[in-house]
């Protein structure tokens, strides 16, 4: 029954922040959003005994990963120059809509036409009883380390992509529609021109 109940908290956690994170239209909010579903996942991971997994959930999913997210919203300005209304690429929404209820469909299909027994992944060896460490470092370093791998690379080019993202142009600053006066080689300043007059008197 505490399982069930613990079960049910978390997940009500769990949604509630993935809908913040779609619905939210500030997109600090939406991050702040995020940290709520991960801490309803480090809570799962602990009524899976996976106590690691939840530590690790906590503090690099949502507290260095979220860290970086919002880095990323304050350092392009997202929050502030984006207009949300207007879609940069043409269908997006309707595909993203399509496509979710395509998810939900297959979701849906899963649960009824399956059975939850119970019975742990085949995938990987595991032993119940040992250190829960030790197993996830052999499995990351021998039999997922290629996937281990391209997630950093991953992680390494979104990082570079945003600061490219946020480099600015030397003519970035000016306004266009503002007229800035042009001055000549043999144009002397009006504070300059002050000065040599103050000099001469």
């Amino acid at each position: 029954m505490v399982e069930a109940v613990v079960f049910g908290v978390a997940a009500v956690i769990i949604l509630g922040g993935a809908v913040g994170v779609v619905v939210n239209r500030n997109a600090v909010h939406a991050a702040l959003s995020l940290v709520a579903t991960l801490f309803g996942i480090a809570v799962l991971f602990v009524a899976q005994e996976a106590n690691f997994l939840a530590a690790v959930q906590v503090i690099v999913y949502a507290g260095a990963i979220v860290v970086l997210f919002l880095f990323v919203i304050m350092l392009l300005g997202v929050d502030t120059s984006e207009n949300l209304d207007t879609d940069p690429l043409v269908g997006q929404r309707p595909a993203a809509v399509v496509v979710s209820l395509l998810t939900a469909a297959g979701l849906i299909a899963v649960v009824v036409t399956s059975t939850v027994t119970g019975i742990p992944a085949a995938s990987a060896r595991w032993v119940r009883d040992g250190d829960d460490i030790s197993q996830i470092g052999r499995l990351l370093f021998t039999d997922y380390l290629f996937a281990f791998e391209i997630t950093s690379l991953l992680l390494v080019i979104a990082v570079v992509g945003a600061v490219l993202l946020a480099r600015t142009k030397p003519g970035d600053q000016i306004d266009e529609d503002e007229d800035v006066p042009e001055l000549h080689s043999d144009e002397v300043p009006v504070d300059d021109a002050a000065e040599e007059e103050e000099a001469k008197s």
